[in-house]
């Protein structure tokens, strides 16, 4: 069977799966809209924190990225899985004792404060639009590819399956789909890893394979670095990125893991503290399967990519090249007129994305009209690696189509946990607790329930009018997330002494920074055309880097306005001092 068939018959199972699944569990209750009920098994809900957690950007493009950044790309390895450590041990135990479930609840009540809920509403807002616009590109991706569909239909049709499990179930439903799509996702990345590693170094294990030999004796990591040198790019072990920057982004995407709404949210779906902590170790168990195999596909899909079409006449080459042609995300111009395709460091284009021509070249190739004059012939976006790797290998067609399966799984898994964040913050956290107290349950659902189908509708714009590759988009909603929530979070457990007049200061001195900083040198909106220059960076720091820079200013912010203003009220700082003690270790002894 062709790929087409065998993608529309493993999405067509696993969508039915997710349907199924999404009628079981309507939500009945607000309660069960909005934490499962508080009784999921902590087993369960480690499989769903790691769906929640792994998105596109972890299924698609972080081992995209690893393969062309090399060295570099380990930010993202070391900032994200770090992150979820930081998050388990430093604070999901705390927040679950003190028993508010969304982010502006717990800062609303923590700094008793509506203006400090109202801040924290807009900057959940902020965060999970940024984030869910790198999961609808993902689903855009996979539909367009695999189903050979309108990038637009595919949006839509992606749209339709979270709003059914989303609509239907809350967080009930949307916890036991991601239980069944973190099966799915798992299973779609690891299966080519493995084949792939059979093939090239004859270890079945990626890990290992990885730093295996290959045909002819030499490690598959010298040969790779070999053929970077041969092409005029650094070596593929080697970094290009400064000391500070490194730092900057692995500590902005930790802190901003630590602060994201829609995986805090997880540890209130258990039924007790102690489960919360469990479900923690699940979830980074099984986010570690993925996240350890994500370098090793990078390394195999560069060395298959560079050997397949590097100085290879465009007639000869693979089938699987014209096919990601179409999409717009692969892109060669024949700049000398000899018929091959010289990949060589450089861009190959005057633009970031290529823009095609109607006309047809004369090797039948796509042609562009914006290409430069640098040697480079070849423009390949990131985000094809993963799910273009199989095609590259020459697996079966069932392994190409499976991997589909799992880009739609760990994108709509996300998307689903982000777009019902932004339902609660606007059902509860803004209509409950601010503007209808008096609310009855049945109205919040409703609430609830409206707020998911507008978010979607806005979250399908930014799929089809994508603001960038995946990865580069997730990675700035953790900067947002990190220069907003975090400081708030961390201070409002362990300073007591913080009050609502610095929570309130550091986040919104801290978010706005980032976004300028964000705009400013990755849109380029304020005051020019185009992006900033890399020599115009702060102090070298990158946009996704940056919110380690603002997150720091906030923290000072913080603590200068709180210690120029009063005190928070007593019973808030024995509320602080109680939330750090552990059950049964009896109170805590106020000073």
């Amino acid at each position: 069977m062709s790929v087409q068939v065998w993608t529309w018959i493993l999405v067509g199972v696993t969508f039915s799966l997710y349907f199924g699944i999404a009628i079981w569990a309507r939500a009945g209750s607000t309660k069960e809209f909005y934490v499962a009920g508080g009784g999921v098994s902590p087993l369960a809900n480690g499989m769903a924190t790691a769906a929640d957690w792994m998105s596109a950007a972890s299924f698609i493009s972080m081992a995209g990225i690893i393969s062309f950044a090399g060295y570099d790309g380990s930010v993202y390895l070391m900032g994200w899985t770090g992150g979820y450590v930081l998050l388990a041990l430093l604070l999901a135990p705390y927040l679950r004792k003190f028993g508010k479930f969304t982010v502006p609840d717990f800062i609303g009540d923590r700094y008793y404060s509506n203006t400090a809920r109202t801040v924290a509403i807009i900057c959940a807002l902020i965060v999970s639009f940024t984030y869910v616009a790198g999961q609808m590109r993902g689903v855009g991706i996979v539909f367009s590819q695999f189903l050979q569909v309108d990038i637009t239909l595919g949006v839509v049709i992606g749209m339709t399956v979270v709003l059914v499990f989303a609509f239907l179930g809350g967080m009930k439903g949307i916890t036991y789909t991601q239980v069944a799509q973190y099966c799915v996702l798992i299973f779609a990345f690891m299966v080519p890893a493995f084949f792939i590693s059979m093939q090239m170094t004859g270890n079945p294990i990626p890990q290992f394979g990885m730093g295996g030999k290959v045909e002819g004796g030499t490690f598959l990591l010298d040969k790779l670095d070999t053929l970077h040198t041969q092409l005029g790019f650094n070596e593929y072990t080697s970094g290009t990125k400064s000391t500070w920057d490194v730092f900057a982004i692995t500590l902005a995407l930790m802190a901003g893991t630590a602060g994201l709404p829609h995986v805090i949210v997880r540890f209130f779906t258990v039924p007790k503290v102690k489960d919360a902590r469990k479900s923690a170790g699940y979830a980074l168990l099984l986010i570690a399967i993925l996240y350890t195999t994500a370098p090793a596909i990078a390394v195999f899909s560069r060395t298959n990519l560079i050997e397949t079409v590097s100085n290879k006449e465009y007639n000869t080459i693979p089938e699987w090249f014209k096919n990601w042609e179409n999409t717009g995300l692969i892109a060669w111009s024949d700049k000398n007129k000899d018929g091959k395709i010289q990949y060589v460091a450089g861009s190959a284009l005057s633009s970031k994305k290529p823009v095609f021509t109607k006309e047809r070249g004369i090797h039948g190739e796509r042609l562009i009209s914006n290409a430069n004059t640098t040697a480079n012939e070849l423009y390949v976006d990131r985000d094809i690696m993963v799910l273009a790797n199989p095609e590259i290998a020459n697996l079966p067609n069932w392994v190409i189509a499976l991997v589909a399966a799992g880009g739609l799984a760990a994108a709509l898994s996300t998307a689903a946990g982000l777009l019902l964040v932004i339902s609660t913050s606007i059902s509860h956290d803004l209509i409950k607790k601010q503007l209808k107290p008096n609310i009855s349950e049945k109205g919040e659902l409703l609430a609830a329930r409206i707020a998911i189908v507008v978010a979607i509708l806005i979250a399908g714009i930014f799929g089809i009018y994508p603001p960038g590759f995946v990865a580069a988009v997730v990675a700035l909603a953790f900067g947002l997330a990190a220069a907003s929530f975090f400081p708030a979070i961390v201070l409002g457990i362990f300073d007591k002494r913080m009050n609502k007049e610095g929570a309130i200061a550091g986040m919104v001195v801290g978010i706005s920074l980032m976004l300028f900083y964000m705009i400013r040198y990755k849109t380029g909106l304020i005051g020019v055309m185009d992006p900033r220059p890399v020599s115009e960076w702060w102090f070298g720091t990158s946009p996704e880097g940056f919110g380690t820079f603002a997150m720091l200013v906030n923290v000072i912010v913080s603590i200068i306005v709180s210690r120029v203003t009063p005190a928070p009220p007593k019973k808030v700082q024995e509320i602080v001092e109680n939330i750090r003690i552990p059950s049964g270790a009896g109170e805590a002894v106020s000073h």
